[in-house]
């Protein structure tokens, strides 16, 4: 193969070769003088004729080689993409559902750990302390001067009467300038991002100043006020709230989970069943509602059917660039470290942690290689694996370190990696690719320097023979002058 090219290369510079001669002596004329500025072009075509077509033959090489493996890496990138999105969309995994949908949302947190049927029973929801200012501070508007002095928030647990502080929530000081306004007052508060918001309602009773804590019994707080009038009648004792200012308590969730009694400060549970992250939006006292998980079982099968599918596809285009005699990246680092990569993928330990016994490897869900480095899937050999292992098999198509989706992330992470850490990421084609540009743009800058030193030959050429032309025209105008001197002497002398 290289022979051919070889000799195709020299053909072609011979062809370039002899056309530069064809015009030069279509440029002589034999008898009508000479055309001294296309003889100087074609001569300096000629001269750089070999050079010229070796440039370009280098050139259209490189090109090939960039969109090569430009293709290859975004075939993999694609593949990773599809395949999250497809992990991402949740069919994939074994997913919670909730009987009774008004009392909790339910979603996965850990696809590995989802088994079983769990009985959900929610007393009450957590809630947060919510407190305004008093009618008789007299606000009007958010721009109401309150004047100057300062607040403290206290934190605690109010109950039985009494206010009870947290030691380990410290309180938090709050100056108020003199001339703030009451929406100057809800952000000094806000400013402090110490878990109590403020802001100002327009009720028709006048301007509000609301306050609200965060979820759960230990969040109730208390504010204490020192300074000008308007900044006095904002405090609050949760021993002695007054008319209408405490809108909600601050209070935990209860609820029973298989009948086992479980209190919460806040209303999304992450531990309350193993796997599963709780948002309670409801109570459902004395009437139990089930969390189970669907079997991802069929949506697994096909998407393996569609996973193998996009593999062959990719491992076809790497075995087409890599071949040994016609593939444009047959020495190319990248692509073969991709090619090898595929070659070891059925065997890649995926789920590290897996248990004995437990799928580990796409070669455990019935993906194998071919001599050709193809993939076929033996859905048998699926099946047998998703009827004895289904939650081990569905971890797989989780969204976490490990599993399917994490391996061909890697690939493609990798593949795009311009890092000069070739221990972590190898060879990638995120590298051939910039050093194949790196030598397409050297030799862009060669070409673009052989032409001018075309140019310049074809200037020094056309200047010499400017000369040449001078002197080949006075000659022949002494020429013409003998003949026709001789001319007339011959006629003078037969008269």
């Amino acid at each position: 193969m290289v022979t051919t090219t070889s000799s195709t290369s020299t053909s072609a510079t011979q062809t370039v070769a002899q056309t530069a001669t064809a015009q030069l002596l279509t440029s002589l004329g034999a008898g009508s003088g000479i055309d001294m500025n296309a003889l100087a072009t074609n001569l300096a075509a000629a001269q750089f004729a070999a050079k010229t077509d070796q440039l370009s033959t280098k050139s259209d090489k490189l090109d090939k080689q960039i969109s090569a493996a430009s293709t290859l890496k975004s075939a993999i990138s694609n593949l990773s993409t599809s395949l999250g999105d497809r992990v991402r969309a949740g069919d994939l995994s074994s997913q919670p559902l909730i009987g009774n949908a008004a009392v909790a949302k339910v979603s996965a947190s850990d696809a590995g750990l989802l088994k079983g049927s769990y009985s959900v029973e929610v007393t009450t929801l957590a809630t947060a302390q919510t407190l305004v200012s008093p009618d008789s501070a007299g606000f009007t508007a958010a721009t109401d001067v309150v004047g100057a002095g300062s607040l403290k928030l206290r934190f605690g647990t109010t109950g039985a009467g009494s206010f009870t502080d947290d030691p380990n929530h410290a309180p938090v000081d709050i100056t108020i300038p003199a001339g703030s306004t009451l929406a100057d007052v809800a952000a000094a508060i806000n400013a402090k991002n110490a878990g109590v918001t403020a802001y100002v309602s327009n009720t028709t009773g006048g301007a509000k100043l609301v306050l609200k804590g965060s979820e759960g019994a230990a969040n109730s707080f208390a504010l204490d006020a020192t300074g000008d009038p308007g900044v006095t009648k904002l405090a609050f004792d949760p021993v002695s709230p007054g008319t209408g200012r405490l809108l909600t308590t601050a209070g935990n969730a209860n609820l029973k989970i298989d009948g086992l009694p479980i209190t919460s400060a806040s209303n999304t549970l992450t531990d309350a069943i193993p796997g599963v992250v709780m948002s309670l939006t409801g109570t459902n006292s004395g009437a139990p509602t089930q969390v189970t998980f669907n079997d991802p079982s069929p949506a697994i099968s096909s998407a393996m059917t569609d996973l193998v599918s996009a593999i062959n596809e990719i491992a076809s285009q790497i075995n087409t660039m890599t071949d040994a005699q016609t593939g444009d990246l047959a020495r190319d680092s990248g692509a073969l470290a991709l090619k090898r990569t595929f070659q070891q993928l059925t065997s890649t330990i995926i789920m590290p942690n897996a248990a004995a016994g437990e799928p580990q490897t796409l070669s455990d869900l019935g993906v194998s290689i071919q001599r050709d480095g193809t993939f076929t899937l033996d859905n048998a050999r699926l099946a047998k694996t998703l009827a004895a292992n289904p939650q081990a098999t569905a971890a797989m198509f989780g969204n976490g370190l490990n599993g399917v989706f994490a391996t061909i992330s890697k690939i493609s992470t990798n593949m795009a990696s311009t890092s000069t850490d070739t221990k972590s990421y190898g060879a990638t084609l995120a590298n051939s690719i910039a050093s194949l540009t790196k030598q397409k743009t050297a030799l862009t800058d060669a070409q673009t320097k052989l032409v001018d030193q075309q140019e310049t030959v074809r200037q020094q050429m056309i200047a010499r023979f400017a000369a040449t032309d001078s002197s080949v025209g006075a000659s022949k105008s002494t020429l013409s002058f003998l003949k026709n001197q001789i001319a007339a002497w011959n006629g003078s002398s037969n008269s």
